[in-house]
């Protein structure tokens, strides 16, 4: 048996959660104070996946960069390729929040969007 000792992410109380692991079954989720926190553990030891965040270089606008993240959540496996793929990209303003920055980044079929509005100077 294997037992794996998170810190969850889910809110803000950020509970010291143990996984007990039977080869590749959960056997039992401890220390969670809220249902997030065992949904989270559960996902965490079979499938972890992160949301990715960076900033792009804006030409022509008010900021010269723009921050971006990934739609939704990507396997974690695939951060490093997705950071890849955003190497030299160049948006022209405007941009809007929601605008697709980079589709299907690393190959994953998440998105890469705009999460602020930069104007033209």
């Amino acid at each position: 048996m294997e037992i794996r000792n998170l810190t969850c992410i889910r809110c803000p109380m950020g509970c010291q959660i143990a996984v007990q692991i039977d080869r590749h079954d959960i056997v039992s989720v401890t220390g969670n104070a809220c249902k997030r926190g065992d949904v989270y553990a559960r996902k965490e030891v079979t499938d972890p996946t992160r949301i990715v965040t960076s900033t792009v270089k804006v030409v022509g606008g008010k900021a010269d960069m723009v921050s971006v993240k990934t739609k939704e959540d990507i396997p974690r496996g695939k951060i490093f390729d997705c950071m890849r793929s955003l190497r030299g990209i160049e948006v022209e303003a405007p941009v809007y929040i929601g605008d697709v920055i980079v589709p299907d980044a690393a190959g994953t079929g998440v998105d890469i969007v705009a999460t602020k509005n930069v104007g033209k100077e």
